[in-house]
Order: structure tokens, then C-alpha cells, then sequence
């Protein structure tokens, strides 16, 4: 029983429906509870200007860093501790699945695409204050409006990725299959043994450094009970969900657009479809709503970020549990991802007024009404649903015809 309950939760690939809508529903009680959002550019960007800080870098000279409230470390902040629990609940998972093993890229063009894209997709996110967490999967369950702008102009950025790295200099000579579970990098058991023990050993590290958290750290103003703990807790659930699952939301639409498979991009909108109505009972219980800025920055961001993510082969998520599974081209990815939050904190201050600040914050609920808004963004997300499977139908549709043709 135990064997089959390993292979099964612990070393076998998760169905993505259940477990995107795990997210949804995790991502939705974070935000009820905390009262932040289930996102990780953000803490990048503070990564970086804590970097800038230790190089001398006066920060409090660059308004975006003021924008980002850099008070605190990543040990006690809400998103660094919930940041740094993803990756420690990526790693349990990699361990338990015996795929920790550092692996080098092979191709120079790879380490360049993985670096530069790292770079614009750092860039992209931060220009429309959010990646494809809090601008797209945990963004459009609270009802702004520059999510949607965001998530269209993303995926046309990833639409034109596809094309981009559809040229001949980018394609892999790699054979592409479908796997049902992730295979032992060294097929020796005591190499899986001392690795599936050692990630119980972090696991159990991980549970006691939650507990003492829990009990240690203070009490944020405005709450109750204090909020560290559980923000590690909930970041080690994100991370492992991401990781047994193979979340990765450039993949989504990727897939859709370049072989038609559109199991992941369907589990996306029906794991926001489940969070929306949890994010909107929250709101009227009188959590404060999550806006930003709706300007060009969002287009623009958008479109970069798109592209950025499909270069580097990997969205925020999908770059963190590839990283922590020892595969160094996604450590590329990372730093470079870092080095975008940076030059566009650095260079904010010429252009944030005109793209981005002067502009509104729209919230669908005040437009259309508490229960309006909500039917709303119900209809949009049913649209979008109904766009994916057209989009796949005509995908089939177009290789049928072409076989056709060459026959």
C-alpha cells in the first residue's frame, strides 16, 4: 500500500486539472488569510535591490524600490518566507522523485535564449507590476481589468515566441514524447533511497520551522494571528504542486499554439474559474482589493513577457522547479530574471508616470456592480475557455488538411 501511495503522490506526474485547481483553491485561502497575493516577481525584485544595496547602491533614490516597500528581509516577509517555502516544497519533491541531479546545458544558443529571455521576461513582469501569477492565474479572480489586458497581450508575446523560436538556429534535435512519470536520473536504489530520505529530513525541517514561525514570529497590525508561519507553509504547498505536477504556464498556451495540446491551458481557466468566487467572497467579507495600473505599461509588459518566457523555456513557475531540479540552464533563467527586475527599477523613473502611474486602476466590480463584476469576469473566463478549444480544433484541423495535401 505504501509503495503504491509513493509512486502514485510522490514520484509519479499529478493530472494538472486537480492539481491546478488545488492552486486555485490554496492561492484563494492565502490571499483570504494573508491578505497577499500567491506571486513571486514581486520578492525578485527586492531580491535585486537588496543585491544593489550590497554593492552600494543607494536604492531609496529609485522610486520603484519605494513602489515595492523593501522594508524587511526575505526571512521576514510575508512573500520572501512564502518565496523561499516554493522553493524548499520544489526541492521535497524533486528529492522524493529521486530528479535531484545538477545537469549542464549543452547548447551555447540555449544558455544565451535561457539568459536573455530571463532577462526580458524579469523585465515584462515588473513593467506590468506582476508575472503570469499575479497578473494572470491568481490576478484575474480579483476582478482588475488590466489582468485581462495583460493575459491578451501575453499571450500574443508568447504566440510570437513560439514563431521566433520555431526558426531553424532554435529548434532542438531532441525527440519530443509523452511520459507518464519522471525517470530515475541513476537507476540505483540506494541513490533513491538516501535521496527520498533526505527530502523527508527537509520535509520534517520544513513542518518545525513552520511551527516555530508560527509561534515566534509577531503579529502583523490589522490580523490576529501571526501570518509567517503559514506563509511557509503555503509556499512549500505551492512549490510541491508545481513541481509533482509540471505547472508551467508558458507551456500552457506554448503547447496550444505549437502542438495543440491544450490539457494544461484548460486547467488553468478552470482553476480560476474555481478561485474567482472564493477571491470574491473574501472581497465582500472586506479584504482589499488587488489593482494596479491600467497604462501601456500593461501592454508592453504583457507583450515581453510573453516572448521573455517562451525564450527561456520556462514561466516563473516553471523555471523554479526545473532550477531547484539541478538543471543549470533554469539557474540562467533565474539570474537573469533578477538582472530584468533591476533594470527596470533602476530605469523606472524616466518613463513609470507616462506608462504606468498617471493611468486609472479599473476594477470590474465597480463598474458593473459587486455581482455584476462577477458574472462579468465569468463570461470572459468562459470566452477565453471556448477560444483554447477553437484554437485546438482549428490546430488539427489545419494538419489534417495538410496531410490531406501531401498525400
Amino acid at each position: 500500500m505504501w509503495q503504491d501511495f509513493k509512486q502514485k503522490y510522490l514520484v509519479g506526474f499529478w493530472n494538472p486539472l486537480p492539481a491546478v485547481i488545488a492552486l486555485g483553491i490554496l492561492s484563494t485561502y492565502y490571499f483570504g488569510l494573508s491578505g497577499s497575493l500567491w506571486a513571486v516577481t514581486g520578492e525578485f525584485t527586492r531580491w535585486g535591490g537588496h543585491i544593489l544595496q550590497l554593492l552600494g547602491v543607494d536604492i531609496d533614490k529609485f522610486s520603484y524600490y519605494q513602489i515595492q516597500n523593501m522594508s524587511g528581509t526575505p526571512l521576514s516577509r510575508n512573500d520572501g518566507i512564502m518565496v523561499i517555502g516554493m522553493f524548499l516544497g520544489c526541492l521535497i519533491a524533486s528529492l522524493w522523485a529521486n530528479n535531484f541531479k545538477i545537469r549542464f546545458p549543452k547548447n551555447k544558443i540555449r544558455i544565451a535564449q535561457g539568459f536573455i529571455g530571463g532577462i526580458i521576461s524579469g523585465f515584462g513582469a515588473r513593467l506590468a507590476m506582476g508575472c503570469n501569477l499575479a497578473n494572470f492565474f491568481t490576478g484575474i479572480p480579483y476582478f482588475s481589468v488590466h489582468t485581462w489586458v495583460f493575459t491578451i497581450f501575453m499571450i500574443i508575446g508568447v504566440y510570437i515566441g513560439t514563431k521566433f523560436i520555431s526558426l531553424p538556429c532554435f529548434l532542438p534535435k531532441l525527440k519530443i514524447e509523452k511520459v507518464t512519470s519522471q525517470k530515475p536520473l541513476v537507476a540505483t536504489k540506494g541513490r533513491a533511497k538516501f535521496l527520498f530520505l533526505l527530502g523527508c529530513v527537509i520535509f520534517l525541517i520544513s513542518i518545525f520551522w513552520m511551527v516555530w514561525l508560527t509561534y515566534s514570529s509577531p503579529i502583523p497590525q490589522n490580523k490576529t494571528f501571526p501570518i509567517l508561519g503559514m506563509a511557509l507553509g503555503f509556499g512549500i504547498s505551492f512549490g510541491f504542486i508545481i513541481a509533482r505536477a509540471q505547472i508551467c504556464f508558458t507551456s500552457a498556451f506554448r503547447d496550444l499554439f505549437m502542438t495543440g495540446r491544450s490539457q494544461m491551458a484548460k486547467a488553468v481557466f478552470i482553476g480560476m474559474m474555481v478561485s474567482s468566487i472564493g477571491v470574491f467572497s473574501y472581497l465582500m467579507l472586506g479584504n482589499a482589493p488587488k489593482l494596479s495600473w491600467m497604462g501601456p505599461n500593461i501592454v508592453l509588459g504583457g507583450l515581453l513577457f510573453g516572448f521573455g518566457i517562451v525564450l527561456a523555456g520556462g514561466c516563473e513557475c516553471g523555471w523554479m522547479y526545473r532550477a531547484i531540479e539541478g538543471q543549470v540552464h533554469y539557474w540562467i533563467v533565474g539570474i537573469g530574471n533578477v538582472i530584468g527586475t533591476m533594470i527596470l527599477a533602476l530605469s523606472w523613473d524616466y518613463y513609470g508616470e507616462t506608462l504606468a502611474t498617471s493611468w486609472p486602476k479599473i476594477n470590474l466590480l465597480e463598474i458593473f456592480g459587486n455581482y455584476g463584476g462577477l458574472i462579468v469576469n465569468y463570461i470572459l473566463l468562459f470566452l477565453a475557455f471556448f477560444l483554447i478549444l477553437w484554437t485546438q480544433k482549428r490546430f488539427f484541423n489545419k494538419k489534417i488538411s495538410q496531410n490531406i495535401k501531401g498525400i
